[in-house]
């Protein structure tokens, strides 16, 4: 996909990887940005329109806890800038103490995003397709004895946005879902690895362990994350580690066997 004049949305811009994915976005020259986060960040607004005035760059707030903030925020856009070519959900909480917010955050304000943002894209129903491009994690990949929670989260949404990737769906949808495991990057986010924000107290060890893990920068994280949406091949896993773009391919464990007996 070439990015120049597209429209984006970018959810949970305000973020670490967040806001370095909001300047790679703009510095492709995209025609619209619509920036949708729990609160405005007026310096970064500002100063993004400062350095990027080809675009129209816009705030909308969202609660992705709540499924009405969801869909007054796409409400919104669409009165904005009337098509959608990019959704980006990059919300995220890592603190396993949170058990509900996590999930809430992680997973399941996500799906909701994901199925709004289908109903405006959908080429079947008047959209122009585009891509979901989803950030799961490493963890999301695989088990992680440190992460109960966000891992689960993270797994399930992986699973999540690979079911919706299925070849069938895409004929029709005309939107690609790719779904984007970043490693560990240097942002806030990773103030939770401390072991006291984990799911039990003998995590602790872990903690330790994972502090000397090491970290990518965001700006490499999210020039990764925009090559990938510009790639958009519709199924695409992408494992984003220490500036290395890799890309996942699932082992298939089980497929149906149908019932060839006749009735």
């Amino acid at each position: 996909m070439d990015l120049k004049d597209k429209n984006v949305i970018y959810i949970g811009g305000f973020g670490g990887i967040g806001q370095k994915c909001l300047q790679t976005f703009l510095k492709r020259e995209i025609k619209n940005l619509i920036v949708c986060d729990l609160h405005d960040n007026k310096e970064v607004l500002r100063s993004l329109r400062d350095s990027y005035s080809y675009s129209n760059i816009f705030y909308i707030p969202i609660d992705v806890t709540k499924n009405e903030s969801i869909e007054e925020a796409y409400k919104l856009a669409a009165k904005k800038v009337n098509k959608f070519d990019v959704v980006v959900n990059g919300c995220g909480l890592m603190n396993d103490s949170f058990i509900d917010l996590t999930i809430d955050i992680n997973l399941r304000g996500v799906i909701h995003s994901t199925l709004k943002a289908l109903e405006y894209m959908d080429a079947s129903k008047g959209g122009r397709g585009g891509v979901i491009a989803n950030i799961s994690s490493v963890v999301g990949l695989q088990p992680n004895g440190m992460f109960a929670i966000y891992s689960a989260a993270k797994c399930g949404l992986t699973a999540f946005t690979c079911s919706l990737a299925y070849p069938l769906y895409y004929k029709y949808t005309g939107v690609s879902l790719i779904t984007l495991c970043p490693g560990f990057t240097d942002t806030t986010l990773l103030d939770s690895v401390r072991g006291k924000e984990t799911l039990t107290e003998y995590a602790e060890p872990l903690a330790v362990a994972f502090a000397k893990v090491k970290r990518q920068t965001p700006e490499i994280c999210a020039e990764m994350i925009v090559k990938a949406v510009e790639i958009s091949k519709n199924g695409n896993v992408w494992m984003l580690d220490n500036g290395e773009m890799t890309e996942i391919e699932f082992k298939t464990f089980w497929k149906p066997k149908l019932n060839t007996q006749r009735e």
